[in-house]
């Protein structure tokens, strides 16, 4: 299912960022039909920051919550592998025994920094990073979606760069490429897409230049629009406005009206089922 969105220029697809299983059900009901295992969302759920504070393992165990708790294809932000090649390899093995569907993997320095903080962001040499794509390619083959993340445009070595890595990443066994930027506009990545000529599909993050309208990307023929960090940007802005009302209020009576109720939660979290399968296993008919 995700190679099918991801690996196609004929319908521009949208992944949602889910960090927990809570955002991976709601990001479902709401019709997405694909996710985004967000390293930055899940380092926020962690209470870490988004440098490789949070170790690989735990990124896998929250995919794996992701993943059980909804039928979307997750997409994995893997960062830079957490290491070398063999430190990639072994995350991308995990990410597959845990039902990841794809991993995108960043050509990063470890431990890396995120992609919209200060202006520290060494790159990976390229044949050293293309080795970690290789590596990946080899152990999980077709099992999982490869994308391969360009931070070139973010640390400031132009677009000539960007294509070059483009290539060599291509050549590595990619399925896609993701190209990241900062700027408030999306004439970055319209420019490489228009260079790049869709040797492979491209998927972009419209973090910073979140006013383009999604048309100038089905016109340019993109494949991917990955909706990043809006969950858990969501949960933070609304969990902080109750505190702040708890706290002013002494009370909740003011702010139930506001919040999901619980029977939203039960619902949500299929409640019901567990009382069909008592119904069948703890008390079976005669």
């Amino acid at each position: 299912m995700l190679r099918a969105r991801v690996c196609s220029n004929l319908e521009l697809s949208v992944l949602m960022e889910a960090h927990d299983g809570l955002s991976a059900a709601i990001a479902e009901r709401a019709g997405f039909k694909g996710l985004w295992a967000s390293g930055l969302s899940i380092a926020c759920s962690l209470g870490c920051r988004d440098v490789n504070e949070a170790s690989w393992s735990q990124l896998v165990d929250a995919v794996e919550r992701i993943v059980d708790s909804t039928k979307l294809p997750v997409l994995v932000d893997g960062d830079g592998g957490f290491g070398n090649f063999n430190n990639a390899r072994l995350l991308a093995r995990k990410l597959r025994q845990r039902g990841a569907a794809g991993v995108a993997l960043e050509d990063s320095c470890f431990p890396k920094m995120n992609s919209l903080i200060g202006d520290r962001h060494p790159l990976a040499d390229i044949d050293e990073f293309s080795g970690r794509l290789r590596a990946v390619k080899d152990t999980v083959a077709g099992d999982l979606v490869l994308v391969a993340r360009i931070e070139a445009l973010i640390a400031g070595h132009g677009m000539d760069d960007a294509i070059l890595r483009a290539h060599a990443y291509a050549d590595a066994g990619a399925d896609a490429i993701l190209i990241h930027s900062r700027k408030s506009t999306a004439d970055e990545v319209l420019s490489f897409t228009r260079a790049w000529q869709s040797r492979l599909p491209v998927v972009i993050v419209p973090t910073t230049y979140y006013r383009t309208p999604v048309s100038a990307y089905r016109n340019a023929r993109i494949s991917t629009v990955i909706w990043a960090n809006h969950s858990v940007r969501a949960a933070i802005a609304a969990m902080r406005q109750i505190c702040r009302r708890i706290i002013a209020e002494e009370g909740v009576a003011g702010i139930e009206p506001n919040i999901a109720t619980l029977d939203e939660v039960f619902e949500l979290l299929r409640y019901d089922e567990l009382a069909r399968a008592e119904a069948r296993y703890l008390h079976p008919p005669d």
